[in-house]
């Protein structure tokens, strides 16, 4: 009794792999480009160059930190989980 011979064939692995993407993070950098996010970074942006140039102060950019990261989630959260399958 003879069996068919088999011919395998070795599938090199492809050089360049598919790089995953974080719809997080495309959604953010997106996000950053509207027009209310703009105006908050740009008051965060003003806040540390202010300290910045000071040698001693107590002022800190807490709250424009806060405020920028507030309008860039709030616009993510409207728009990610219709992308995620």
């Amino acid at each position: 009794m003879v069996f068919g011979q088999k011919t395998v064939v070795k599938e090199e692995p492809e050089d360049e792999e598919e790089e995953m993407v974080d719809p997080l993070e495309t959604l953010r950098q997106k996000c950053e480009e509207t027009k209310h996010c703009v105006h908050t970074r740009e008051r965060l942006e003003l806040c540390e160059t202010r300290v910045g140039s000071r040698s001693q102060t107590q002022e800190d950019c807490t709250e424009e930190l806060f405020d920028f990261l507030h309008a860039r989630d709030h616009c993510v959260s409207h728009k990610l989980f219709h992308s995620v399958k």
